[in-house]
């Protein structure tokens, strides 16, 4: 049982992990892209209605991907394989 536990607590700090840098990589990528685009409106502004349209596509790639690693975070959290396969070696 007591492995099966340490599965559990590992599961956990994995979950988080997950979350936590795929947020950081969100968060750093859309401000990087938006500051680029700021740079870019500011030096040639007849371009500003394509290069928001880029960046908006951008800005939901970047979230999608993001979204991915928390979907992926909640597959472990509510229907863990790991701990599905160590419950049936075990026999627990």
């Amino acid at each position: 049982m007591e492995f099966i536990a340490n599965v559990q607590a590992f599961t956990a700090v994995a979950i988080g992990i997950i979350v936590a840098l795929g947020a950081l990589g969100a968060a750093l990528g859309i401000g990087v892209m938006g500051s680029k685009f700021l740079e870019a409106a500011a030096r040639q502004p007849e371009l500003v209605p394509m290069l928001q349209g880029r960046m908006f596509l951008l800005a939901g790639l970047i979230d999608a991907a993001f979204l991915i690693g928390v979907g992926v975070a909640m597959m472990f959290a509510f229907a863990n394989p790991l701990l599905a396969a160590v419950q049936a070696a075990t026999g627990a």
